[in-house]
């Protein structure tokens, strides 16, 4: 029994040891959602400002850590009125609840490039499970004027109740209760390059 322990201590030991860590590369990606209005509708808007990284100590990314954070502060959807709204006490309540986060506890492979992605999301101080879709793209080793590097690609799609968050209250019908996640990120292998910023 002890050698068994010891043996899978050494093995989770070797596994970080050997992690590699992929940053977002903010040009080239995007953290948004939709809502329908009216019904009638549908709305985007996205996170100017956000961050993101994959740890994997798998060379294909099959066993992916992903991990995220937005600034609900810099949430646009085209009209300043509207997104002074969305931060009041109403919807996100900004200067309470300023930070999005989302952390992975599981990415399991549904079929070639798509995967099954779920994880914690906390949002206006409520924290919950959510599984959404993942496609992963990659990893390309793609030559630069500054080198090799490694890249990846990935996709986020899925459905949650704001409800479930808190929010918006329950009698506000001008936006469905059901947001659409739209998010997608182009990654770059740390220990080989910088993420090229152009």
């Amino acid at each position: 029994m002890k050698s068994f322990v010891f043996t899978v201590a050494a093995f989770l030991t070797f596994s970080v040891a050997n992690a590699q860590t992929w940053a977002v590369d903010k040009a080239h990606s995007k953290v948004g959602f939709a809502v329908t209005h009216l019904m009638l509708s549908e709305v985007d808007g996205n996170f100017k400002t956000f961050d993101a990284k994959i740890i994997s100590a798998k060379p294909d990314l099959s066993d992916a850590m992903i991990e995220l954070t937005a600034d609900i502060n810099s949430i646009d959807t085209d009209n300043d009125r509207r997104d002074g709204h969305l931060k009041t006490p109403d919807w996100f309540d900004a200067a309470k609840y300023p930070t999005l986060t989302f952390k992975s506890t599981s990415f399991k492979k549904v079929d070639g490039k798509k995967y099954s992605l779920t994880g914690d999301l906390t949002m206006h101080g409520v924290t919950k499970p959510v599984t959404l879709d993942a496609v992963l793209t990659g990893p390309v080793t793609m030559e630069n004027p500054r080198g090799k590097q490694e890249k990846a690609g990935l996709k986020i799609s899925g459905t949650i109740k704001r409800s479930d968050f808190g929010v918006g209250s329950s009698s506000t019908a001008v936006v469905s209760e059901e947001v659409e996640i739209k998010a997608a990120g182009e990654f770059v292998k740390q220990d080989t390059a910088v993420a090229d910023k152009k």
